[in-house]
């Protein structure tokens, strides 16, 4: 330690080599025989072996890099993704993440959706994404959608006034029998009214016979038992 100086001093501007985070010296130390440094910012103290200069680090890092990125899916295809296999998106947008650190590098792609049916936004990876139909084929096949979900829209309508019409049959049904079911009872009421006159006249027993069995029918209807 006598002998060896510290590689950087107070002021210097280094950088945190795992990280690429460029700091400044506060401060320099001794630990177990070592030179520490604390850094501004910074909690905790770093070994010289994980500094670097700015000026050796930013010789190390390539001031220029081409990249080639594939997209597996573009603007305007139609997708399902995981998750949400009854629903068909439309991708509106790509975004592109690069991630580079001095011993790993790698891109992210995010695809941006937007839902056919209601515009809902979503965002999926390409692991996430099924192609239904590319850019290409997409106006075809949203043409044969539109004409599948008219049809089943039509078929649908149908439904409905073929259930109004039999609800109107079913109601005119009950109308007319509701009619016949009232003048029955009414035939019955006025014969029941007759005969009963014609006992209180002669008191024959035919005449009682007969009204008992009118009023046996009359309850019938009225209960709701003659059409058993």
């Amino acid at each position: 330690m006598k002998n060896k100086k510290p590689k950087f001093k107070v002021g210097d501007i280094v950088v945190i080599s795992l990280f690429g985070t460029v700091c400044k010296v506060s401060k320099v130390r001794t630990l177990d025989g070592m030179y520490v440094y604390e850094l501004s910012n910074k909690e905790g103290i770093y070994l010289e072996d994980t500094l670097t200069s700015i000026r050796e680090y930013d010789e190390s890092v390539p001031k220029n890099e081409t990249l080639q990125i594939e997209f597996k899916y573009f603007f305007g295809d139609l997708v399902q993704v995981i998750g949400y296999e009854q629903e068909i998106f439309k991708i509106v947008g790509l975004r592109t993440e690069i991630w580079r650190y001095k011993k790993d590098a790698w891109e992210d792609i995010t695809y941006e959706l937007s839902r056919l049916s209601d515009g809902e936004w979503l965002e999926a990876s390409e692991e996430e994404i099924i192609l239904i139909a590319d850019h290409v084929e997409a106006p075809v096949f949203l043409q044969k959608l539109e004409v599948l979900y008219s049809k089943s829209k039509e078929t649908k309508v149908m439904e409905l006034l073929q259930a109004m019409n039999l609800q109107r049959k079913t109601e005119k049904e009950l109308l007319r029998l509701k009619r016949e079911r009232k003048a029955i009872i009414d035939g019955l009421l006025d014969v029941y009214n007759d005969y009963k006159t014609l006992y209180e006249l002669f008191e024959e027993e035919e005449y009682k016979n007969v009204m008992d069995l009118v009023m046996d029918n009359l309850i019938k209807f009225t209960t709701g038992k003659a059409d058993e």
